[in-house]
């Protein structure tokens, strides 16, 4: 079956070959990387148009089948929605917003017998790390630095630390096929670093997050 959740006829196919659904789950997504005075609106509308309204669509769609069978609704939101990655504010922003549709999700279908959970993976080696690495533009103000951006801007100090993608599926499918699985699930590497974010103030993972994606090297180079 195929299935295109950018193409709402593509959905309707899907959901008019498919009887009976105890379990959805929402994945698909891609990764757009890019400072703030350098990002494309339109890119970046691209971008919600697949981390989030492509959920909710199928969500929507299969929804009748899920609460036929009192399922369960998966969104993978990642570790972004809880973590201001820099150089990936788009990213971040549209896992943010779908985690808040995910929390908002209960609140509205738990009364029908649905369950809903949130998954927010830290650095897992997806093929969505696979992606075009992304180029600087020349009149960019963090030329003076552009090596040490271009690297941030791949994410390489993140994912080259990934969690292999069988080990994190095989852990999530775990999880998820418990009797009563927790609302939201931190698997990954570096997720309980996000999850421990969470809990202190605004700003106290600054300077841990830097290191971690190189940021702090961008700085010293654009001081001097």
């Amino acid at each position: 079956m195929k299935l295109d959740v950018m193409d709402q006829a593509s959905i309707e196919e899907a959901v008019s070959q498919i009887k009976h659904l105890d379990i959805l789950v929402s994945n698909a997504g891609a990764m757009y990387a890019s400072s703030f005075p350098d990002m494309s609106i339109a890119e970046a509308k691209k971008l919600f148009d697949l981390n989030v309204w492509s959920y909710l669509a199928v969500t929507q769609a299969f929804l009748p089948l899920i609460l036929q069978s009192k399922g369960l609704i998966f969104n993978h939101t990642s570790c972004s929605s809880a973590c201001t990655v820099p150089f990936c504010g788009t990213y971040n922003a549209s896992k943010a917003a779908m985690a808040t549709f995910s929390d908002t999700q209960p609140l509205e279908l738990t009364a029908f017998g649905a369950r809903v959970v949130d998954i927010k993976s830290g650095a897992v080696l997806f093929n969505i790390n696979d992606a075009e690495r992304a180029v600087l533009p020349a009149n960019s103000i963090y030329a003076p630095a552009k090596e040490a951006v271009e690297k941030a801007l791949a994410t390489e100090d993140i994912v080259k630390g990934g969690m292999d993608q069988e080990v994190w599926a095989k852990a999530v499918v775990a999880d998820l096929l418990k009797a009563n699985p927790p609302p939201i699930i931190w698997r990954g590497s570096n997720a309980w670093l996000v999850w421990l974010g969470t809990m202190v103030p605004f700003g106290w993972m600054d300077g841990t997050i830097k290191k971690m994606t190189g940021v702090d090297v961008v700085e010293r180079k654009l001081r001097g």
